[in-house]
């Protein structure tokens, strides 16, 4: 992921300083929330099929998840770490 999104600074030369990682973050966010109000039919399907409109909902989960990742190591959080102590500490 590191690897793709330094490709992505320099191809479209710009830095990817620490409020670009929050924002990147939140633009994803939005991009998952347009493909769900299309999924639950709130919003226009904009020409796309059923399963396209499923398929495209799917991979903004990807970026998501990857921008999120990429905005933990931005700022030294060890995900695996917060992630027991925060929701498995619960599980006994």
């Amino acid at each position: 992921m590191e690897k793709l999104s330094v490709r992505y600074e320099e191809v479209l030369g710009f830095e990817r300083d620490p409020d670009w990682f929050l924002l990147k973050l939140q633009e994803e966010v939005g991009e998952l929330t347009q493909a769900y109000l299309q999924l639950t039919g709130r919003a226009r399907e904009k020409g796309l099929g059923a399963e396209e409109i499923r398929a495209g909902f799917h991979q903004e989960f990807a970026d998501v998840f990857c921008q999120l990742i990429l905005f933990a190591r931005q700022h030294d959080v060890d995900l695996e770490r917060e992630i027991e102590r925060k929701w498995l500490v619960h599980e006994a």
